[in-house]
């Protein structure tokens, strides 16, 4: 199946950043969510992220007018997706209101559409079984920030089609990611080694050993990591992770997946991280 158009379903975190990626790559781009307000905040993201391009002299003006160019931003459902050949959502890392999203994307798009989840830790058979075309059904588990990490998981479940795989593969090289095929698993393959690491770095600092700040920076300085495991908690939001760790623990009931008490309590506080100014660290 060739793909042509784009359906993002998400203009936040992550679904801006994939909506980018896509029309950089020369697709055209519907970029939905909920709210307007939202969408014209990917779209001003998209096109600070691009200012910076032009800036370094990674691309010209034009180049990035035309990127912006390929993509509508929407918040009416029907019209984002009813002529894509692709659907990647971007949502609230929620099984219940995944489902409920693709139980009605199931009666309004077109019957070859396929449909691919961008969750670091749900499970995608789950999903795929309250559709009616689990075979166009698969996982696409992007990085974050997604214009910027190489890799792109993808993740079938037993019903997946090989056309759908290759076809979604084909697609990662074309934008520019390097794909990975894995089995639907808790935590594919990254976020489930992963997952060990980050709860290490926050339990250690829930016994007292060590501050976030000497952690992250002992794991950088030792091992040339880009970020710590607080700091990375930060960026993609605390909210976020105690989905996944959640998740992890209830799927493989492993003590080394239980969500550590620092972070239970940061999202009681609605300290999320970056997206709300404050997490392990504060942000301007």
């Amino acid at each position: 199946m060739e793909i042509k158009k784009i359906a993002v379903l998400g203009a936040g975190v992550m679904g801006h950043g994939i909506a980018q990626v896509c029309a950089q790559a020369g697709y055209e781009v519907n970029m939905r969510d909920i709210k307007d307000e939202f969408v014209q905040s990917g779209i001003s993201k998209i096109k600070k992220f691009l200012s910076g391009s032009v800036e370094k002299q990674r691309m010209t003006q034009t180049q990035a007018d035309e990127i912006v160019g390929c993509i509508k931003g929407l918040t009416d459902l029907k019209a984002s997706v009813g002529d894509v050949e692709l659907v990647i959502e971007a949502i609230s890392e929620d099984i219940n209101i995944k489902k409920d999203m693709y139980k009605e994307l199931d009666q309004i798009c077109r019957p070859d559409t396929i449909f691919a989840s961008n969750t670091s830790a749900q499970s995608i058979t789950e999903m795929a079984m309250v559709t009616k075309r689990p075979d166009k059904f698969i996982g696409m588990h992007w990085f974050n920030p997604a214009q910027l990490m190489r890799g792109v998981e993808v993740v079938v479940q037993a019903k997946t089609s090989d056309e759908t795989r290759d076809t979604i593969v084909d697609l990662c090289k074309k934008l520019g990611k390097e794909p990975g095929v894995c089995q639907d698993s808790p935590g594919f393959v990254v976020n489930r080694l992963l997952q060990i690491w980050y709860n290490e770095g926050l339990n250690m600092y829930d016994e007292g050993i060590a501050e976030p700040i000497d952690i992250d920076s002992a794991l950088k300085v030792g091992y040339n990591f880009r970020m710590g495991p607080f700091e990375l908690r930060d960026l993609v939001g605390m909210d976020i992770g105690y989905a996944s760790t959640t998740t992890h623990y209830r799927e493989l009931m492993r003590e080394q997946f239980r969500p550590p008490r620092c972070l239970i309590m940061k999202v009681k506080a609605g300290d999320l991280g970056r997206k709300t100014g404050k997490g392990f660290y504060e942000y301007k």
